[in-house]
Order: C-alpha cells, then structure tokens, then sequence
C-alpha cells in the first residue's frame, strides 16, 4: 500500500507537487546553476567511520514542489529545514523560536516592530553572502497580492511589510501585535534573490532547485528515488552539520520502507512512517521505534454541494455512526484517540468540543431520519494511504450498519486531489491531514484548513455558506486579540463552530512511528508529522 500523500493537504495556487510529479525530469532541475544538484546518478553511497553517509527512508514521495513558500510536500519541507534558514527556526518538538539567519530573537514579541540583523558571514551554497535584499525578496512575494502561495495564508494577515534598513538589516512591520508570528518566520525560508529571480526559477523551485544557507547542500535529486545531501563547509550558524553525507530514500511503500531499517543488511539507520503492526519486529531487531502524537488525522469532507450533504443532520449522523473506538483498536493497534477537537488533545489550544461524535448509531439513524435521508448510498473517496486503508472497513461497516450503503472507492492522492482541483463533483473524502508541519498555533492551524480563500473550502463548496461566512469574521477577529487568554477562548469557540458543521472535520487522531538505530544514533526525537529532522543527531 502506498503511502506517498502529502499528508498536510494542498497549497493554494498549484497542485503541481502532486499532479505534476511524473512529468519531472532530474537533469532539467538546475541548469545553470552550481550549487544544486551536481549529479543524476548519485546514490549518497562512500565513506567510512565518522565520514559514512547517513541514509534515512522518508516514507512520502520526494516528488512534489520544493518551493519552501508554496509546498505542503512531507519530504520537501523535512528536507528544506536542513537545506534553508528562516531569521528564526523553531525547534522540531517545542516548535520554539531560536535565531537562524537573525542574531536574536525579538525580545518584546508584542511589538508591532521586529528588527533583525543578519548572521555575520552568513552565505548560500553558491558561496554568495546572504543580504538584507534576499529577506525582502522572499516576503514580498509572500505579501504579494497577486502571488497565490501556501505561506500567505501564514503572513499576511499579520505582516504588513518587510523592510531593509541597511545591508544586513531588516524590520518587520505588523499590522498588529502577534506574538504567535515569531514562531511562524521559520516557514519564510530565506532565498537567494540572484537565483530566484531569474526568469523560470520558481518553476524549478518546484521541481527540486533548492540553495539555501542551511548546514545541508543539496547535491543531487532524483524525483522517486533519492535525494543526497552533504555537509555545507561554509555554514557558520547555530546547528552545525553532523554528518559528512546524507543520502533520503524515499520509499513509500510500507513493506520495503521497512525492510530497509531491518535486518541483518539494513542498509538505512532511521526511517519514519512506521506500520503499527512492525513495531514490535523492528524491537525486536533491536531498533528504537518511538512515537509522536500531534495532529495527524483522518479526516472526512463533504461535498457541500452535493445533496444531501449541504444538511448538517446528514453530515453529523455518517460522523456519530463511526465506531471511533474499534478504529482506534482494530487499525490503528491502539496508536490514536478518536478526535474530541479539530485539535489534538496535546495542542495547548485544546478544549473537548461542545459537539463530539462518540459512536451513537441510534442517533445517527434519527439524525438521517429528520433529514428526510432514506436509502442513502455513499462512495467514500478516500485517499490509499497504508493507515487510511486499515481505517476504512471500520467507517463502512459502522455506515452500513445504520442502513447506509458505502462503497469504498481508495485511489492515489494525486488522483483523489486532481479530482478536487478539476471540480469533479464527489460526495464523501476520507483523506490524512497533518497542519503540525507548519506549526502548533491553533489560529495557524485554523486558518490552513478554514480559511476562507484556501482550496480545503473550495474543495467543500462551503466558503459562501451564511455560517461560513461568520465563522470567518470570528476567526478574523481572534487573531487580532491581544489577549493571550480571551484569544484562546475565541477560537475554541469558533472551533465549536467547526464541530457542529463537521464540512471538513476529523474523525480520529494517530500518533506518528519513526525507527532509528540508537546503537549508532544519538540526538534523535520522533516527530509528531512526517519526515525526520537530523540537526541535532550525530553519530555515536
């Protein structure tokens, strides 16, 4: 079973880092351009005791966009976090601020004002210096209103403009106080402007042109095979390289994902993506096999459009007749807690949701019986992910069993979303989302899959609903609420909204399994989103 989804759903301007994948090309990746990848032939292979090359499987396609400001692909932004620096990064568990290409962080994160001096001697891989005019080049295409990208959504709301102040100077000018904004500028990857703006590079920024001034370089792409990475010799920053040469595999298929961390011919030390049913084997093995719970879930989105799914009582009813508990038992080998929240229980945003959808089929019987729903035949689209699919029996049965007859349709993502962007109508999604990539503010999580201009509304058809519409005022309004306390009440409240309506909401949530050999890796924290993060490993 393929797990090659991108797990946090789409960017808002182009599907190409799912649509466009089999028309990818490595030798057309970089032309011209040095410090990109410098062969297509490259396994990461060579090496020995301190200088062997590290190999990781990332368990999702590598294939996607790795334009840092428009991709939502796992392999993409795992890898873009060793290969490019925000002014800040955030740590890969606490997700809290620490300066990169910035000196410091702000020390007053109420300010309307953030000022940041550049890292002296700060250079891209091209051995170019990084500039005040590469952090302004990269925000002005986030803030520009005619360029649609993922990173908008994170910004604008927020950020009115971004100024140089000299050479290796910037300031940051809000449109209001937004502490949470700190955290978010690790999602702004500082791009060299010589490279980036020439013509068609943002094109090839989406088919793998990645030069950063983090501690990795990329050295060569091959879209569904490998990436292969080396230590940058002249970064000088906080989070030096540990390894001489890393080498990401990228395997989505669960069977030889896993057996190349097993064994006694491993030929990789971590992985992630883990099946609940190896871990014990891989144990066994004597691998570390550890766990991240976050917002990894399933969810269900309805075609607002199509009857009778624009009734709120039908939507509610297919929620309340899903035996969550056996989900989390039978698929899930108890790794996942049937959701209480659009957010997970661990978010510090969290309250149990006035509507939570324990498994009531008798409810859900008279739900569809007010609704005048007789006879409903459901075709669940869902997406083939290995966990998706295990989920999916459980979902039919509980349906059929109120007397609605389901008929799984499982295809790939890409086309399960092409689907979504050529308006093809559908009834039901059942799909994984994961917005913890991005970061674990409510309001940013919220905004990724509500806001009122992203394609998860378009998708459900829903954005001009009277409901919708004043759930996006009262999101609006909660981000600009200066009050840490009151901010957090206004969007658990909103996100009681979000319950109730159930258009796109999830229905469980799971933790995350990664693997690694501890015997010759050292510094590793199982995330609770996909890829791994290897800043701060080291062999032993």
């Amino acid at each position: 079973m393929r797990d090659d989804v991108i797990p946090d759903g789409p960017a808002p301007r182009r599907r190409s880092f799912l649509t466009g994948a089999g028309a990818l090309v490595a030798g057309a990746l970089l032309a011209g351009c040095s410090a990109g990848p410098e062969s297509t032939n490259d396994t990461g292979g060579g090496g020995g005791g301190k200088d062997r090359t590290l190999t990781a499987v990332i368990g999702y396609g590598n294939d996607g966009s790795w334009d840092p400001t428009q991709t939502a692909s796992a392999f993409a932004m795992a890898a873009n976090n060793h290969i490019y620096e925000g002014l800040l990064d955030t740590d890969p568990i606490t997700r809290l601020p620490y300066p990169a290409l910035g000196t410091e962080v702000p020390k007053d994160p109420g300010a309307t004002t953030w000022r940041f001096t550049l890292r002296p001697g700060a250079t891209f891989h091209d051995g170019k210096p990084v500039t005040a005019d590469d952090v302004v080049f990269v925000f002005d295409r986030i803030l520009d209103p005619g360029t649609q990208t993922l990173a908008k959504g994170f910004f604008a709301g927020w950020l009115g403009s971004v100024v140089k102040t000299g050479p290796r100077g910037v300031e940051l000018r809000l449109r209001f106080p937004f502490p949470d904004g700190l955290s978010r500028l690790t999602l702004a990857k500082i791009m060299p402007r010589h490279v980036y703006a020439k013509p068609g590079a943002w094109d090839d920024a989406i088919k793998g042109l990645a030069v950063g001034s983090g501690p990795y370089r990329q050295t060569a792409h091959h879209p569904k095979s490998n990436t292969t990475f080396e230590a940058f010799a002249g970064y000088n920053g906080p989070r030096k390289p540990a390894f001489r040469r890393m080498n990401w595999l990228t395997i989505v298929d669960a069977a030889p994902r896993v057996a190349k961390i097993s064994g006694t011919g491993a030929g990789a030390q971590i992985a992630d993506n883990i099946p609940y049913a190896n871990i014990a084997r891989l144990e066994q093995g004597g691998l570390k096999v550890a766990g991240g719970a976050g917002m990894n879930n399933l969810f269900l989105m309805f075609n607002t459009r199509h009857k009778p799914f624009d009734d709120i009582r039908v939507r509610q009813a297919l929620h309340y007749a899903i035996d969550t508990e056996k989900m989390v038992r039978v698929a899930l080998k108890g790794h996942g807690k049937p959701a209480s929240s659009f957010l997970d229980e661990g978010n510090p945003g969290y309250r149990r949701a006035r509507t939570v959808y324990d498994h009531d089929p008798e409810k859900a019987k008279a739900l569809l019986k007010a609704a005048g729903v007789t006879r409903l035949e459901v075709d669940l689209l869902a997406v083939n992910v290995s966990w998706i699919a295990d989920c999916l029996p459980t979902i039919k049965s509980s349906w059929d069993a109120i007397g609605v007859r389901t008929t799984l349709s499982p295809q790939e993502t890409t086309a399960v979303f092409t689907k979504m962007d050529q308006n093809r109508d559908y009834q039901v999604v059942a799909a994984a989302s994961n917005p913890n990539q991005f970061g674990l503010d409510a309001d940013l999580i919220m905004h990724y899959n509500h806001g009122p201009g992203n394609l998860w509304m378009r998708y459900t058809r829903w954005a001009d609903d009277p409901v919708a519409k004043r759930l996006f005022q009262d999101m609006d309004r909660a981000t600009r609420e200066p009050d840490p306390a009151r901010k957090k009440a206004m969007i658990q409240d909103y996100i009681d909204v979000v319950a109730e309506q159930a258009v796109l909401y999830p229905v469980v949530h799971n933790e995350l399994m990664t693997a690694w050999d501890a015997r010759e890796l050292s510094g590793i924290r199982a995330q609770p989103y996909p890829g791994v993060n290897l800043l701060q490993a080291k062999w032993i």
